[in-house]
């Protein structure tokens, strides 16, 4: 039998450590290359053959061209990044009201009408009820705002008004 048999106690904890070091800085560098090549196609204030340029100086060379890149375009990396962040989550935003809508805006008018007849249903009280209404001619409506309900909830402590019947 000269066969040489490994067990696990052949590779040191150091070895290990020094492997996983390895693979993470492996793994950051990527996410770091794909982050600059993301953000040369990203920025508008580049013309196309800058972004052709930093694009090839970037893949050619990639240690030298990403720091670089970083050290001369790195400032606004951030900028663009939540630049980019807001106007996503203003789209989000957009479609979610538009959704919401089912596609029609709700008028003042209708707005009016459902609070006079939550009204005469006993629903709200006229102090309610007026100060809905400057809310929805002031155009600050419940289609307007964002989170409001269609009435203005009754004051804090006391039990909602129900209609006696």
């Amino acid at each position: 039998m000269s066969a040489q048999t490994y067990l696990a106690y052949d590779y040191p904890v150091l070895g290990f450590f020094w492997s996983m070091l390895v693979l993470f800085l492996w793994i950051m560098w990527f996410i770091l290359l794909f982050r600059v090549i993301v953000d040369i196609f990203r920025d508008d204030d580049l013309g196309g053959w800058a972004k052709a340029g930093w694009t090839i100086f970037v893949c050619v060379l990639p240690f030298l061209g990403v720091f670089v890149y970083l050290i001369a375009r790195g400032k606004g990396m951030g900028r663009r990044e939540l630049e980019q962040a807001r106007a996503q989550q203003r789209a989000v935003d957009d479609y979610i009201r538009e959704t919401a809508l089912g596609g029609a805006g709700v008028s003042k008018a209708d707005e009016l009408a459902k609070l006079a007849e939550m009204r005469s249903r006993g629903d709200i009280t006229e102090e309610e009820f007026g100060r809905a209404k400057a809310l929805v001619l002031a155009g600050q409506g419940p289609s307007e705002r964002t989170g409001a309900t269609a009435s203005t909830s009754a004051p804090t402590g006391s039990a909602p008004s129900t209609p006696a019947r």
